[in-house]
């Protein structure tokens, strides 16, 4: 499914959208150019789940873990990957904890670094291209 956005209000309301679908164990792909909306969509997927931390895009630290008041779902995982030299360093912070974990939902930007930790799991991807008109967001 494609959506177009114009704005960064309209990518948190497109990842509102997707996040009232999510189960636990979901785990969404964020792929695209810098600045392209993959951080804001987090921010939007964070809002649907009544987070109210500031979302920002753990470039240095690898990995942020909100809290989520839920019956089901425990807690948001949000991974980038954009600085990761290694994919073991994921394994030395646990990361593997929570990928596909049935109590989480896991946002990971720039999942192309990560292949071997995401092999053989269900995936939703999520992916950012520029337009005249905005950002396409393709979703599959």
């Amino acid at each position: 499914m494609d959506y177009q956005s114009q704005s960064e209000q309209k990518t948190k309301n497109i990842a509102k959208k997707i996040a009232a679908t999510l189960q636990g164990g979901d785990i969404i792909l964020l792929s695209g150019e810098l600045g392209a909306g993959k951080s804001t969509f987090a921010r939007g997927v964070a809002e649907y789940f009544n987070i109210t931390n500031t979302i920002t895009s753990p470039t240095f630290t690898l990995m942020n873990i909100y809290q989520i008041e839920n019956e089901k779902i425990k807690k948001l995982v949000h991974i980038d990957t954009y600085r990761l030299e290694d994919e073991d360093k994921l394994y030395e912070i646990g990361a593997e904890d929570y990928i596909g974990a049935a109590d989480s939902i896991c946002l990971i930007e720039w999942p192309e670094k990560i292949e071997k930790l995401i092999k053989n799991k269900k995936v939703i991807r999520v992916n950012f291209e520029y337009k005249d008109d905005g950002r396409k967001i393709s979703i599959n």
